[in-house]
């Protein structure tokens, strides 16, 4: 009889409470992240991910999760969701300390011969910086823009490991915005994954989150109007569909 194929594994991680090692609150805390990623958790269990939900973890923690994953067995995909406190290619353990994005894509590239070879997908919900993103108004007929400073942001993207896809709330250098019902784009991460959309590949399904977020989302508050734009750096080989049952 054909044996049951292995089930993909999900990580996913979100850090509410902030502290440093002398008790210092450094960060605010991240109301709304914790229901979020329990629903997101929820809906990868009914999708077949075998999940692994960890809540406030320190950067020391996180990477151990990630070494951790290098010792189980791997379905089809491996996918993580990371929600925390972040600035460009870093995102920050529960102590307050930095973790680098390419410090884990390294650990699941280099030691796990199975995870080397399987698309694995991150979706990430953390500032890149400080920068608010007005949004923009669309002119056909005025002059050429001024060329903003960009930050230099390639030097991520380029050290992402074969067969991985990674997707970010925000641009690079920008701020991505939470409030207590949750944030923009892990909101509709989660839309999207209990809906028809799920059914897509994976480019088209984060182009169309990329679309979502920019037309129907825009921050209230203190940062009224202010927009998100999230992107996403692939080099898978293959069209992937991680989340069709």
């Amino acid at each position: 009889s054909m044996s049951q194929p292995r089930q993909s594994r999900a990580l996913v991680i979100v850090n509410t409470n902030f502290c440093s090692s002398d008790g210092d609150v450094v960060f605010w805390p991240r109301g709304g992240a914790k229901r979020e990623a329990e629903k997101l958790s929820n809906i990868l269990s009914r999708l077949n991910y075998k999940v692994k939900l960890m809540h406030n973890k320190t950067a020391k923690e996180i990477e151990d999760l990630y070494q951790q994953e290098c010792c189980r067995e791997h379905g089809e995909y491996f996918v993580s969701i990371i929600s925390s406190h972040g600035k460009e290619g870093v995102i920050f353990g529960c102590d307050s300390e930095p973790v680098m994005l390419t410090r884990i894509f390294q650990i699941l590239s280099s030691k796990c011969p199975v995870l080397t070879k399987i698309p694995k997908i991150f979706f990430i919900q953390a500032c890149r910086g400080k920068e608010f993103d007005q949004g923009v108004v669309v002119e056909c007929d005025s002059g050429e823009p001024e060329p903003e400073c960009e930050p230099d942001c390639f030097s991520d993207y380029l050290s992402i490991p074969p067969q991985t896809a990674v997707m970010f709330a925000c641009s690079p250098g920008y701020v991505a915005f939470l409030n207590i019902s949750g944030s923009m784009f892990l909101q509709t991460l989660l839309k999207v994954l209990e809906g028809e959309e799920r059914h897509l590949a994976l480019n088209r399904l984060m182009t169309r989150i990329n679309w979502e977020v920019a037309f129907c989302c825009q921050a209230r508050g203190t940062y009224e109007g202010c927009k998100e734009m999230p992107c996403f750096v692939t080099n898978l080989l293959q069209e992937v569909f991680p989340f069709s049952a």
